[in-house]
């Protein structure tokens, strides 16, 4: 197929706060990146593993990056990087495009104003009345962040990258500490024998 010809049709956003649970301005983040990568990449949602996304934190915005792009920790096409950076990179396997996204403004840089009230509610120092109006400040941020100009939200680049290879299927072996099952290729040796991380006992000098 084409994909030059591909139209790709983007999930609605209500879809996300669904699954999510509300509305807030992480997952209008993830729904905007997984969005942009969709169209640019000429990718349909993934049914398999046909299209990638590498996210570089564990934020309200990998929801929505899962929901939007079809890419889930299950089938092996979302990668996650512990860096705590609002970055996300997506890959279309069958074209070997991958395109870089990093968001150029903070939550509290983009609504100050939003920032101070959440502030507020989450030290539990708000009134009832600013719980509300918090709930309206965070609806009215997301929304902002829906409307936003693609590169008013993100640095957006297209790189190349080494695309990781697709998921692979591990044999299970028991941990002879807790007897519980642990893929071999995560088991640790321990005194001739294969332990699981928890049990592993870890030794440095350092």
């Amino acid at each position: 197929m084409d994909n030059s010809t591909i139209k790709p049709k983007i999930i609605p956003f209500s879809e996300v706060t669904k699954f999510h649970g509300h509305i807030c301005p992480g997952t209008a983040i993830g729904y905007r990146a997984g969005e942009i990568a969709i169209k640019k990449l000429r990718s349909p949602r993934a049914l398999d593993e046909e299209f990638l996304a590498i996210v570089e934190n564990d934020s309200c915005s990998v929801d929505a990056i899962q929901v939007v792009t079809g890419c889930t920790f299950g089938k092996g096409n979302l990668i996650f990087k512990d860096h705590g950076k609002h970055v996300y990179t997506f890959i279309n396997r069958d074209t070997g495009e991958a395109l870089r996204m990093s968001l150029n403004k903070g939550i509290d840089e983009m609504d100050p104003e939003f920032a101070e009230i959440r502030e507020k509610v989450f030290s539990g120092s708000a009134s009832e009345e600013e719980k509300q109006e918090f709930e309206n400040q965070r609806d009215k941020a997301s929304y902002d962040i829906l409307d936003m100009p693609d590169t008013e939200l993100f640095k957006i680049e297209h790189v190349k990258i080494e695309i990781p290879e697709k998921a692979r299927i591990f044999q299970s072996i028991k941990c002879a500490k807790c007897g519980e099952l642990v893929a071999e290729h995560r088991a640790r040796v321990e005194n001739g024998t294969f332990v699981c991380i928890p049990c592993f006992d870890d030794y440095s000098r350092t």
